[in-house]
């Protein structure tokens, strides 16, 4: 469940043809690791444990797309029936499911990077399935023995998106520390961000999300090594991070929301049906504004991640971008075996597609997540 791969920096504006005297300032992918809770239930498990017995809430979880999920089930009664946790109960079962997979990511992305948790300079840690002061950072640089020296920040509440959000500032940390060793990791409990009724409302998102972290280790080249194989972390060939393009869409600015519900006494995750659509209308603009700045165009990408929404979701971006459903194969294959994770789900494709191992020194990939906002967040890499 785990790849490891590394590789050199380079520019925004670099030619389609890598060019070693170029390869300064730009971050570069050098790690991945994943983790997951301890079960994986499949949808018709999960409607059986929750009692949902009304035919258009079992549609809606029969035809997600999704075979299974990992989740953390709540407690059960004498009868067999789940026991409503209230939000203090699920704020501590959101720290407890983080530490423990954001944990183990992290120590699998290392491991397969030869590091050791001494070697970390920098911690970005991404939830939104919860809220914790001191943040997730300080909780894992205690719980893991993480040097307390390690600068850190956590990106909280910025949804399914938020990995790229992440991944930029991470990256722009690591060019500004050339040679230094930063770690992000994205953390979602999603088994402690649930409301049980039985409203269509909670179904579609009830139908989707489930448990999941991924982390990934970020080094920009500096002059003295960049040049010197030897000196780079083992696993040599992880793409480089070109540039980044956004994009807010105002207009749909409540259509992804996790407010409070007074009905219910917790948070609550709404998704608007027209999200899909939204979505896939704007994604060809911030595509082809990244690309521009590289002068490069769509038919030049080997690669795409693209966030698992759902099944909707990913069918709009595909046709909105004339993708082939061979393009956006991992996404798919993720959202069928996990469903939705949020803001790791990208990188759980991006750790399928070095498992598959056919990328190539000079192919472009573009890396894609949407979340609230509603936002549409990319990112250019080159192997």
């Amino acid at each position: 469940m785990t790849t490891g791969l590394s590789g050199t920096g380079t520019s925004l504006l670099e030619l389609p043809v890598p060019d070693r005297k170029n390869d300064l300032g730009a971050a570069r992918i050098v790690s991945v690791g994943t983790a997951t809770t301890e079960n994986s239930y499949s949808q018709r498990e999960l409607l059986d444990i929750f009692n949902i017995t009304d035919p258009k809430v079992r549609s809606v979880f029969l035809n997600s797309s999704i075979e299974r999920r990992f989740l953390t089930i709540p407690p059960r009664d004498a009868d067999g029936n789940c026991i409503p946790e209230a939000q203090g109960e699920l704020l501590a079962k959101h720290e407890r499911l983080s530490l423990d997979m954001g944990a183990r990511a992290v120590r699998t992305c290392l491991e397969n990077a030869g590091l050791d948790l001494a070697d970390i300079d920098y911690l970005c840690c991404t939830t939104t399935t919860g809220f914790l002061v001191p943040g997730l950072s300080a909780r894992l640089i205690r719980e893991m023995g993480i040097l307390p020296r390690t600068s850190r920040v956590d990106v909280v509440g910025m949804g399914c998106n938020a990995g790229l959000n992440a991944l930029n500032a991470t990256a722009s940390w690591a060019v500004a520390n050339p040679g230094k060793v930063a770690v992000m990791l994205c953390v979602e409990a999603c088994s402690a961000a649930y409301v049980i009724d039985g409203t269509m409302r909670t179904a579609v998102v009830n139908s989707l999300f489930g448990d999941g972290a991924a982390a990934i280790v970020l080094i920009a080249d500096s002059p003295d090594t960049a040049y010197a194989p030897a000196d780079v972390p083992a696993g040599s060939g992880g793409p480089r991070i070109l540039g980044f393009a956004s994009q807010v869409i105002t207009e749909a600015l409540d259509a992804m929301r996790f407010d409070w519900d007074d009905a219910h006494g917790k948070f609550s995750f709404y998704l608007d049906p027209q999200v899909p659509y939204v979505v896939g209308a704007n994604a060809e603009q911030v595509v082809d504004r990244l690309l521009d700045g590289a002068g490069l165009r769509r038919s030049d990408i080997s690669q795409w991640l693209v966030h698992s929404g759902g099944k909707k979701v990913i069918d709009a971006i595909r046709v909105n971008l004339g993708l082939t459903r061979h393009d956006v194969r991992h996404t798919i294959a993720v959202m069928r075996d996990y469903g939705n994770l949020s803001s790791g789900s990208f990188l759980f494709s991006y750790e399928r597609l070095l498992q598959e191992g056919v990328t190539s020194a000079g192919d472009y990939g573009v890396l894609m997540t949407m979340g609230p906002g509603s936002t549409i967040e990319t990112a250019l890499v080159q192997w």
